[in-house]
């Protein structure tokens, strides 16, 4: 096997043989012209009110903040780390509840696939979906820092498509894990996940206050997406963060592979 036959390997056939996922983000276009908006739109403010509150009031208590050889306000530490929050954020609330209604209630994929689209258009053509929520979600907090005088450099910019790689993972693996999802009760398990990596990511804190506990950190997905998004806001370039990189990409193949075969099971005989 070559390197160039490597990402056939990786990429599960349904994917491959995807010509149509555009038509599911159509959908979704004309709906959201229809109001569906306000559902994107209201999942943005809880971000964006954890970094008001740090930047008017709670940052104030804190003061400086030591990150390796960094000396930097609270609020500038916190709020690239919420810029990666709301790429999760927007990615798994699509991925995860609205994906479900879909799939056991509205019945859409049964309808998609009983056109042309396949298996892999359905599973990537939702994907993207979730993931333009989450850069949506992004961007607008990208805005916000800058016009609150939060960005520490000009590469800032970055930071936005490195939050398009941590929507891509966190959207393909939330979509595959709903498929195994059998009732609403079900959805219980999925703050009891996310609550937990928004809060130990060293979003709040840095790596080494951690102490001891600084391994169990490094092993949550959105502590990597973190990490990318802190270095480009300070415009700072380390060989680690290929690492970090890298993680999301393979959550992100997975994901899609997993939910590709998932759709395929389910939905057709």
């Amino acid at each position: 096997m070559t390197l160039a036959d490597l990402p056939l390997r990786i990429i599960p056939a349904p994917v491959l043989q995807a010509r149509r996922p555009q038509r599911l983000l159509e959908r979704h276009w004309i709906i959201n012209k229809r109001g569906g908006w306000t559902i994107v739109v209201s999942g943005f403010f809880e971000p964006l009110f954890y970094l008001l509150s740090i930047q008017i009031g709670f940052g104030s208590l804190v003061g400086d903040v030591v990150d390796g050889d960094r000396v930097l306000s609270y609020a500038e530490f916190v709020a690239p780390a919420l810029m990666a929050a709301s790429a999760m954020n927007g990615a798994v609330f699509e991925s995860t509840m609205n994906i479900f209604f879909q799939l056991k209630y509205d019945k859409v994929y049964d309808a998609a696939l009983a056109t042309p689209l396949t298996a892999g258009d359905v599973a990537l053509g939702e994907i993207l979906y979730a993931t333009s929520r989450g850069t949506l979600y992004s961007a607008a907090f990208l805005v916000t820092m800058v016009a609150l005088g939060m960005a520490q450099s000009p590469w800032v910019v970055m930071a936005l498509p490195i939050c398009v790689v941590i929507a891509i993972a966190f959207s393909a693996v939330g979509m595959a894990l709903t498929t195994y999802m059998r009732s609403w009760a079900d959805f219980e398990y999925v703050p009891s996940i996310t609550l937990p990596m928004f809060l130990f990511s060293a979003t709040f804190y840095p790596l080494s206050s951690y102490g001891d506990w600084a391994w169990v950190v490094q092993l949550s997905p959105l502590y990597h997406g973190v990490a990318l998004v802190r270095g480009a806001s300070f415009g700072e370039w380390s060989w680690a963060y290929l690492g970090h990189l890298s993680v999301l990409v393979a959550m992100g193949l997975v994901g899609l592979a997993v939910t590709a075969r998932r759709i395929e099971k389910l939905l057709l005989p």
